[in-house]
């Protein structure tokens, strides 16, 4: 059944699952049996512990994760852990820190580094317009970073990995934030993985960290307090008032993705098919449209392209908005069209702009 509502490409915020939402509308005045708002509860209650522990929960199935690694729901955006990450594991370590820049997020994460002490670049598609991800071969690590982090999707130009890295003894951090539970991981691979939730797990407010423990024993123990990731595992997220509403959501979606959807298998092969109903024009198009990235690195989230004639790009948007296909424009930093359409962007909504698309060309071509 076709959602009531418009159809929400935006890169982030964005869409939830329909039954999410409606279930939030059920909580908003009362939780069942409670007598208050899921908005006022306290985040030292019983009954957020239940919200919290059943999030952490659910990403334990849904990812896999083995007992020695440990999920946090911090705040500061991917953003904040860009800093975290190496004032914690780079600064004073003697020791380089080795980037693999994908994108403008692979980018901005290395500027941060920077602050902190010696970076070096294993890899960059800068000088192609981020336009791919590297090959296996193309990575040159050194020979004992700190070390080696990576973006899994790029959400701004559209490239995501489509293997996962393998870096053997270095400590491997990802920022997912834009492919996060789109699809399966092998989670031993990487020691921390970290997301925005905002793009497939919930909304804006709300960070997840997963930590391989072994890590905390390099925590340095001069790290402020709310910068420490040993204080927030010793706390369980709970060391100061966590974004109570937002982890309540990332619950009830971790509960949609297991119960209804079935797995992140089943959500992958969703997110594939829904891509290829926009690659597929796109390719047909005999160039009046035409991708961002590269055939092999097609990200499955974030599909980016430009019309051929680019004075035609503010009609495509305006009259997509006009049949309730919102949010299409590009980043500035890259121009044309991007289609965001992460795990609640249902196929119905991906056909939609498939068929405007094709009624597009055969009008203005």
């Amino acid at each position: 059944m076709q959602s009531p509502r418009a159809f929400n490409f935006s890169a982030g915020p964005a869409t939830l699952p329909i039954s999410v939402l409606q279930e939030a509308k059920q909580d908003l005045l009362s939780l069942p049996g409670l007598g208050i708002s899921v908005l006022e509860i306290s985040h030292r209650s019983s009954t957020f512990d239940k919200i919290l522990n059943q999030a952490q929960d659910n990403l334990r199935d849904l990812l896999s994760i083995p007992d020695n690694y440990r999920i946090l729901f911090l705040q500061g955006g991917a953003t904040l852990q860009f800093s975290m990450i190496p004032m914690t594991f780079l600064r004073n370590s003697g020791k380089t820190a080795d980037y693999i820049v994908t994108g403008a997020w692979g980018k901005k994460a290395l500027k941060e580094a920077k602050r902190e002490g010696s970076t070096r670049v294993a890899w960059t598609g800068e000088s192609d317009n981020f336009t791919r991800a590297p090959l296996t071969e193309d990575v040159i690590l050194g020979k004992n970073p700190a070390y080696a982090h990576c973006t899994s999707n790029e959400t701004i130009q559209g490239v995501q990995f489509k293997y996962q890295i393998d870096t053997g003894d270095i400590p491997l951090f990802c920022d997912m934030s834009s492919d996060f539970l789109s699809r399966p991981i092998d989670i031993e691979k990487y020691s921390l993985v970290y997301a925005g939730a905002q793009k497939n797990a919930g909304p804006a407010g709300v960070t997840i960290v997963i930590i391989r423990e072994n890590m905390l024993d390099k925590v340095p123990s001069d790290m402020h307090t709310l910068l420490d990731y040993k204080v927030h595992v010793n706390k369980n997220s709970l060391y100061n008032t966590p974004p109570v509403f937002a982890i309540y959501i990332v619950m009830l979606v971790t509960n949609w993705l297991r119960n209804e959807i079935g797995g992140l298998e089943k959500m992958s092969a969703i997110n594939q098919r829904k891509s290829e109903l926009l690659y597929d024009v796109i390719d047909r198009s005999d160039g009046f449209y035409r991708g961002h990235a590269t055939p092999d690195n097609r990200s499955w989230m974030n599909v980016t392209w430009h019309l051929r004639d680019k004075d035609l790009k503010t009609t495509f948007a305006q009259e997509a908005q006009e049949r309730e296909l919102l949010n299409l424009n590009g980043h500035v930093s890259v121009g044309g069209i991007r289609a965001s359409i992460y795990n609640a962007m249902p196929v119905d909504g991906v056909q939609a702009l498939s068929d405007f698309m094709v009624d597009f060309q055969s009008r203005y071509s």
